[in-house]
C-alpha cells in the first residue's frame, strides 16, 4: 500500500484517527497581499492553467509559484520538495512519493522537520485526495517524532491549483477545513500558508 490508495475512510480506521469537520477553520488568519511579481505571474498563468487544465500544466502554473511565494515571504529558512520520496514506514502503508512537502529547515538535499505535506487533487476532485494527504501528514508526525523535532500540529493542502483545502492533524485528531479557498482569492491563501510557518523554532 501507498499513500496514494488511501481513502478518508480508510486512514480514518487504520490510524484510529478522529476527524472533525469545521466551516472556515482559518477564518482568523488575516489575508497577506501577494509581491506584486506573483499578481503578475497568476494573471498570466490562472487562464493559461484553466484552458490547458492538465494536473502538470495547474501544478506547474498556479501550485508551484504560489509555494515559492510562500518560500520567499517566510521568516524563517524553509525547503520545499517536489515528487520527492517519502517512505517512512511501508508496513503501514506510508511510503511513497510526495506532490509537495514544506519543512522547516533550509537543507534542500533532504527531508528534516516536514510540516506541510501538499498533494495535487487528481482530477480536480478534492475529496478524493484527502485520505492521501492525512496519510503523508501521519507520517511526517512519525518522522518528527524519530528525529526528535518538536513539532506539534502538521498541516495539510489539497489543491487542484484552482481550489485548495487546508487540513491540520494535532496528536490523533484531524481537523478538515470545510471551505475551499480559490486560486483567485490568493490573499487568503497566502495568509493561511504562512500561518502555517511559525515565527520561530
Amino acid at each position: 500500500m501507498a499513500y496514494s490508495n488511501f481513502t478518508l475512510r480508510q486512514v480514518e480506521k487504520d490510524f484510529h484517527l478522529t476527524i472533525e469537520e469545521k466551516v472556515d477553520l482559518f477564518a482568523h488568519v488575516n489575508a497577506i497581499a501577494p509581491s506584486n511579481e506573483l499578481k503578475l505571474i497568476l494573471a498570466e498563468n490562472i487562464p493559461l492553467a484553466l484552458a490547458i487544465n492538465t494536473e502538470k500544466a495547474r501544478s506547474e502554473f498556479l501550485i508551484a509559484p504560489t509555494l515559492l511565494e510562500l518560500r520567499r515571504r517566510s521568516n524563517i529558512p524553509i525547503s520545499l520538495f517536489s515528487g520527492t520520496e517519502f517512505s517512512i514506514s511501508p508496513e503501514q502503508g506510508l511510503t511513497g512519493y510526495c506532490d509537495y512537502l514544506i519543512s522547516l529547515s533550509k537543507q534542500q538535499l533532504m527531508i528534516s522537520a516536514p510540516v506541510v505535506a501538499i498533494v495535487e487533487a487528481k482530477n480536480e476532485d478534492i475529496k478524493s485526495g484527502l485520505g492521501q494527504c492525512i496519510a503523508e501528514m501521519i507520517a511526517a508526525q512519525l518522522f518528527n517524532k524519530l528525529e526528535n523535532n518538536d513539532i506539534d500540529t502538521i498541516y495539510g493542502i489539497v489543491t487542484s491549483g484552482e481550489i485548495w483545502k487546508f487540513l491540520q492533524i494535532t496528536e490523533q485528531t484531524v481537523t478538515i477545513d470545510l471551505s475551499d479557498y480559490y486560486i483567485t482569492d490568493i490573499d487568503k491563501i497566502i495568509g493561511v500558508l504562512l500561518h502555517f510557518i511559525p515565527t520561530n523554532v
